[in-house]
């Protein structure tokens, strides 16, 4: 209820600025249903089948964290990806020729090896039991935690999917879309817009290659010129940053290894790495969700744990379903 609770207030404090007093009590009682965890997800699913499993899930993401830091937005995007296609079910996951994680759009995700130690340890403690989209939605929630987010309740009994096809990983916006692209994107998964700009936050930590903006530096839209809602000296640092494609460069770049609201703080002063993260604050249907949050900490932090938690319910297959199974192997499906 303390989320419901936050919620409310953040929708209260931007009233004035994006919306009128009656359309706030709707969006509150109708996003206050949408994050309910769905029936058949639990957040006790685990306590009698493997009452040990979020433990453990949460001590293997500790220790690679504190040994690779990158590793903790690596594995919330990672989490968004496996979401955003099929819905939470550990498609992203599966490790074969023609699947998501084959694609040229993935190539930059990581995290992999750390959801195959998670898996080898339940294994051998609750065989057949923890699904691969379970333990992956549980890492992103506690790599968040260990960044210096939020902690949220995660429900649980998400099945793992059959189907995982290359084609389809182009869906997922890749930096450069509009802001009503990425409304349609979000909306056809179920999310809406304030789930958008909340999720966006999570590029308070992490780095992107410079192939995801290098557009905006030199060539933005085809004009032979550098994007105009740049700040030029923010411009002329990621011109000297980015001499290849490949290379790489913090999504903040004042405060990269915290999880904070500096995001949105770059966002007005416009610092923001992705065209996509620019034009939150460019667009005037998500400026205030935008301003509320860069002024607001506690307000984001909270509104980020509702979000994600919405994220996690995407698409999720439960119960004896033929379309799910609980993979022995994340990399594959169980054989016949």
């Amino acid at each position: 209820m303390k989320l419901h609770y936050c919620f409310s207030l953040f929708l209260i404090t931007i009233s004035s600025v994006a919306y009128g007093q009656g359309n706030v009590l709707k969006k509150t009682l109708n996003s206050s249903s949408l994050h309910r965890p769905k029936a058949s997800l639990s957040t006790d699913y685990y306590h009698r089948k493997c009452p040990d499993a979020e433990g453990i899930i949460s001590q293997k993401v500790s220790a690679w964290i504190k040994k690779d830091p990158t590793l903790a937005p690596a594995i919330i995007r990672l989490h968004f990806h496996d979401c955003a296609l099929r819905g939470c079910d550990g498609s992203i996951l599966l490790n074969h020729k023609g699947s998501e994680r084959s694609a040229f759009e993935s190539r930059t995700l990581k995290g992999f090896r750390l959801i195959d130690d998670i898996k080898l340890e339940l294994e051998r403690r609750c065989p057949k039991t923890v699904s691969c989209a379970d333990i992956l939605t549980a890492a992103a929630r506690d790599a968040t935690i260990l960044a210096g987010g939020p902690f949220w309740e995660v429900p649980f009994g998400r099945k793992d999917g059959r189907t995982s096809l290359a084609r389809e990983a182009s869906m997922v916006p890749h930096g450069y879309e509009n802001i009503t692209t990425l409304l349609e994107f979000i909306q056809g998964i179920g999310l809406d817009m304030l789930d958008l700009v909340a999720l966006s936050g999570s590029h308070t930590v992490g780095r992107s290659t410079c192939h995801s903006f290098m557009d905006r530096l030199y060539n933005f839209n085809g004009t032979g010129k550098p994007d105009p809602s740049l700040n030029v000296n923010y411009l002329m640092l990621l011109r000297k940053r980015c001499k290849r494609e490949s290379d790489l460069v913090y999504l903040d770049a004042i405060t990269p290894r915290t999880f904070d609201t500096t995001y949105y703080t770059n966002l007005m002063r416009k610092v923001g790495l992705l065209s996509t993260d620019q034009s939150l604050y460019s667009d005037a249907r998500t400026a205030p969700f935008v301003e509320a949050f860069a002024t607001q900490p506690f307000l984001f932090k909270s509104q980020f744990a509702v979000s994600m938690v919405k994220l996690g319910n995407v698409g999720v297959l439960t119960g004896s379903t033929d379309k799910g199974e609980i993979r022995v192997n994340c990399n594959y499906v169980n054989a016949a």
